[in-house]
Order: structure tokens, then C-alpha cells, then sequence
């Protein structure tokens, strides 16, 4: 008996803490509306708080593509400064609920996923996106071009602390076309 109540609680844990990674701030609202299809493609990281997986890499980018299951191939890359060479991530997403619903789970390690919302979209032409991960330690400005007005800038900055995120520490990744390395990762040489 003893042993099935510590298998129920074991189980009951790891659905909690799985929840948990795939869970929406509290002042954070997936867009509805959302459209897969002008969506995909090409998009360039203008702002991101600061994170182990991204630090030292300028040139970042987002490409998303339709998976054979349907899901989202997810492919991140980033030029490294310090060993020289490109580095990139290919990862899964998948909708949690209503496709038209931004509100995704991601995984770049096999079963772990994270959320990825999207809060604000520029719906009419897709040109910009304000993400979020499962709490207020994750966000990202993304645009389809690698640099964004200054107003945009800071209309980000104002709606991330409006939801609560500390924005003092956000990083801006060099975008510029002059100090863009040369080459491409070997995935993306398709």
C-alpha cells in the first residue's frame, strides 16, 4: 500500500512540475487569433532577458517550419563571439490547446518542454512578436527584420513590465549586417 501511495505522489509530482514548465505568467495572455501560416519563417531576436543558452551569441535568429506530425520544427542559431562558429538548436513545438490559441509548448531535449506564448503580435503583417516562456524569467522580442524602431523598443519594454517582468536586465543582441559573420551552420545549408 505504501508503495503504491509513493508511486501516486511520485506521479502526481511530476505532473505538477510539468505543468509547471508549460504554465502562463499571471498578467500574460496568449494572442487569440493567431495564424500558423504567416507565422512561420524567418525571425530575428532584437531583445531577450539573459540565459545560459543564448549568452555570448550575436546574430540570432528563428526559423520555424511545419514538422510531417504536424507539430512546429524549431530551429535557433546564434553566432558565438568567442569560439568563432555558428551555433544552432532544432527543437519541437506543439499547440497546448486551440491552434489559434499562442500558446505553445516547446522541447530542444527529447520529453522537457517549456511554454512559448506569444502575449503581442502584429497581426495584420506578422513583423513582430513579444514572447514568453513560463514565467516572468523568459522573454524575447522577436521581428522579421533584424532591427526595430526605437518606439517598438520601448512599446516592448512598457508592456513586459506591465506583466511584470524585471526589463532592467534585457539584453540586445547585435543585429547589424556590418558584423554579420560569414557562413551558416551546416542545418540551415539545406
Amino acid at each position: 500500500m505504501k508503495t503504491i501511495l509513493a508511486l501516486k505522489t511520485c506521479l502526481l509530482l511530476g505532473a505538477l512540475a510539468l505543468a509547471a514548465c508549460t504554465g502562463i505568467p499571471d498578467k500574460v495572455t496568449p494572442v487569440s487569433g493567431f495564424k500558423l501560416k504567416p507565422y512561420l519563417g524567418e525571425w530575428y531576436e532584437i531583445a531577450r532577458l539573459d540565459h545560459s543558452f543564448e549568452r555570448g551569441l550575436s546574430h540570432i535568429s528563428a526559423h520555424y517550419s511545419v514538422r510531417d506530425d504536424g507539430g512546429i520544427r524549431v530551429i535557433n542559431q546564434g553566432f558565438n563571439t568567442k569560439e568563432g562558429k555558428w551555433q544552432q538548436a532544432e527543437g519541437k513545438a506543439y499547440f497546448i490547446g486551440a491552434a489559434d490559441q499562442a500558446h505553445l509548448k516547446v522541447s530542444f531535449f527529447g520529453p522537457f518542454y517549456g511554454s512559448y506564448i506569444v502575449f503581442e503580435l502584429d497581426k495584420e503583417n506578422y513583423q513582430y512578436a513579444f514572447i514568453s516562456g513560463p514565467d516572468t524569467d523568459y522573454l524575447w522580442l522577436l521581428s522579421r527584420t533584424p532591427e526595430v524602431s526605437d518606439a517598438l523598443k520601448q512599446r516592448f519594454i512598457s508592456e513586459a513590465e506591465k506583466r511584470g517582468f524585471d526589463t532592467s536586465g534585457l539584453i540586445f543582441p547585435d543585429q547589424s549586417a556590418a558584423s554579420k559573420p560569414e557562413g551558416k551552420p551546416e542545418l540551415l545549408s539545406e
